[in-house]
């Protein structure tokens, strides 16, 4: 059952053993709007302090994995992988299929869906302590080619005195008041297919202008749609490939340079 997070702020407020959350600058920068060698093996074992642990699971799906071992997913489709897993926290998109599923597992504490009825997006505010996530809604495009309003989200991600932010199934530009509502990302997830989502060029100019430390591209379909958007973008990045799907990043470990760090997808493995 899809739960709105409104209804959890008591829930969290008095979770046992919630840890403190070390404050970002994403939200300092939105209050006023109605925050690489590093890899590591796809594992759900301990996160050191002060630190986040992103794998990419496949598609447009990632685990966010805190210190204190909260488990988030973002675009869940009901599968992650042989390991045993239930999230504490699944955020959703519905353009596609493929970033949504309408059967949560029941035991999933939170699920987020970037969308409420159509045309009047959702206000997600969710604060678990050592963690808060949060949803800036744009519009995406509807069937017969018309438009939904704030039918998707970027979720953002604020825990170790980062902002990770996930821009779901971006169908346009922000405008200047969902820009400064996302706020300053450290860390972004960004979809680089070039065209089920934002061509590469607004695609390309959206990232200049977050101008985050970390670009992770994902929903690319083929190397051939990776490698046009990192040649689109290595005038002003940084551009790191590796082997894995992990990494793990701090305030200390954030590249001095704008970079893109592209993980190969991977279910999480129970073995």
């Amino acid at each position: 059952m899809i739960t709105r997070s409104l209804m959890i702020l008591a829930f969290a407020a008095t979770s046992a053993g919630a840890q403190e959350r070390t404050p970002s600058h994403c939200v300092a920068l939105a209050e006023n709007v109605p925050g690489i060698e590093y890899v590591v093996p796809a594992s759900l074992g301990p996160v050191d302090e002060e630190t986040v642990r992103i794998h990419y699971i496949n598609h447009a799906s990632f685990l966010i994995r805190s210190h204190g071992g909260l488990n988030m997913v973002t675009d869940f489709t009901g599968y992650t992988g042989t390991e045993p897993l239930i999230p504490d926290v699944v955020t959703m998109n519905h353009a596609h299929d493929t970033h949504w599923t309408a059967f949560p597992d029941p035991a999933i504490p939170h699920v987020l869906p970037g969308w409420g009825d159509f045309g009047q997006g959702i206000d997600h505010h969710l604060d678990l302590g050592e963690v808060l996530i949060r949803n800036v809604s744009t519009d995406i495009r509807s069937q017969f080619s018309g438009i939904e309003t704030e039918g998707n989200s970027i979720f953002i991600f604020e825990l170790a005195g980062l902002c990770v932010g996930h821009l779901g199934h971006l169908h346009h530009e922000p405008d200047a008041a969902q820009y400064a509502a996302i706020g300053r990302l450290d860390i972004v997830m960004a979809p680089v297919d070039g065209g089920f989502t934002l061509d590469l060029a607004t695609m390309t100019r959206v990232l200049k202008r977050l101008r985050s430390s970390v670009v992770i591209p994902m929903h690319w379909f083929s190397v051939y749609a990776l490698g046009d958007f990192l040649k689109g973008m290595s005038d002003e990045f940084v551009i790191v490939e590796v082997d894995g799907s992990s990494l793990e990043m701090s305030l200390a470990r954030l590249p001095s340079r704008p970079t893109i760090i592209v993980l190969q997808p991977s279910y999480l493995s129970g073995q």
